[in-house]
């Protein structure tokens, strides 16, 4: 049986962690969720419905990622797989089983959880995150070639190829940043369509005017570095 670990970080998410995590199925073997500067009851909410939960104060997705990717390297017996998914409960987590069929059954590195318009609730997405995600899937497809048609956050890779991607993103460039590197190293990728709907809460990233211009400055960035690196 492959061992399988879930890697969540959250941001003042006391309202939908819990939800998040009692959805997840019970093929995964440990649910690691990071609390990323939270002020509210995040902690006590995802301990209660039975998460491993570490703190990262640095404020970032990248850094919460980070902190649950060091954690795990210090455990005697490493994962198969890990998922990173959003704790804001706009996901639907027992669709996990779907994200990571492809690498258990055809040996695929890499799956993303593509939110397609069929599968969305309205208003799920804002216009500037559909924006941001159709600019940085065309520019990788035009400089890479890659099949991208989405940055989603529910996703799955083997722990072996997350560790050879060497991350680095502290913030907002951590999912195109790993996107990148997957076809940088010629690994092996697909999307899967999954389900979105709105998400419990406001988005510190594509609800504020500063985050959504941030994030869209990081996922540029990053797309051009590696375009000319």
């Amino acid at each position: 049986m492959s061992i399988i670990k879930v890697i969540i970080p959250a941001y003042n998410e006391e309202q939908a962690i819990a939800n998040v995590i009692n959805e997840i199925p019970n093929t995964v073997n440990e649910v690691i969720v990071i609390s990323n500067n939270s002020t509210d009851n995040t902690i006590k909410a995802a301990e209660g419905a039975g998460a491993t939960v570490l703190s990262e104060n640095r404020k970032g997705y990248g850094y919460a990622c980070l902190k649950g990717m060091e954690y795990i390297s210090k455990q005697e017996i490493k994962p198969d797989i890990i998922v990173f998914l959003d704790g804001d409960y706009s996901d639907y987590p027992e669709e996990l089983n779907k994200i990571i069929a492809p690498i258990l059954n055809d040996n695929m590195d890499f799956v993303v959880g593509a939110r397609v318009e069929s599968l969305r609730e309205n208003h799920s997405m804002t216009p500037q995150q559909i924006f941001g995600n159709w600019l940085a899937t065309f520019l990788m497809g035009l400089f890479f070639n890659a099949k991208y048609t989405d940055l989603g956050p529910f996703r799955a890779i083997k722990y072996e190829k997350l560790l050879a991607l060497n991350m680095q993103d502290k913030t907002y460039g951590w999912t195109v940043e790993m996107q990148l590197k997957v076809l940088k190293q010629n690994m092996s990728y697909v999307e899967i369509p999954v389900r979105y709907k709105n998400r419990i809460g406001v988005s510190k990233v594509s609800g504020t005017v500063k985050g959504s211009i941030m994030a869209g400055i990081k996922i540029i960035g990053w797309i051009f570095k590696y375009t000319f690196k």
